[in-house]
């Protein structure tokens, strides 16, 4: 995939949802979203070793697929 879907990522209006209030509807639909997202995985990835370590505790996620 292109760069391009990480930046989507990176601007997902359910996303800002989610920072803005993580008890909204779409806020928890985000959260249970990337749990399987490949788009998310992707971006993830694409990030630097520190991003991913910010992330992965702002949202409380218990692991990065590393492959």
């Amino acid at each position: 995939m292109t760069q391009s879907k990480a930046i989507r990522c990176e601007k997902c209006p359910l996303r800002a949802q989610y920072d803005k209030n993580p008890h909204s509807l779409l806020g928890r639909i985000w959260r249970w979203h990337i749990n399987f997202c490949p788009g998310w995985k992707m971006y993830m990835k694409s990030l630097s070793e520190d991003q991913r370590k910010e992330i992965t505790q702002k949202y409380f996620l218990k692991s990065v697929d590393k492959n």
